[in-house]
């Protein structure tokens, strides 16, 4: 399965944050499909591609791992 998240340009986030966020969502990801490949860029809108997989089920994946961002980010 290969997925593809990106976040758009014009949202500030903190130094870091699109590194971690491709470790962490990277790391749960592999937890359950262990033959995923995972990309997270920035580019010009908000978006999820998920490709050979089940996008609700990633989806849920992505949302939990940003709502626990306290607990990875630092």
């Amino acid at each position: 399965m290969k997925v593809e998240v990106t976040i758009a340009k014009e949202k500030k986030l903190p130094k870091g944050a699109v590194e971690a966020l491709q470790k962490e969502f990277g790391r749960r990801l592999e937890s359950r499909f262990p033959d995923c490949q995972l990309t997270v860029r920035r580019a010009g809108s908000d978006g999820l591609t998920v490709f050979g997989g089940d996008k609700d089920e990633v989806s849920e994946l992505l949302q939990e791992t940003w709502e626990s961002a306290d607990d990875w980010f630092n």
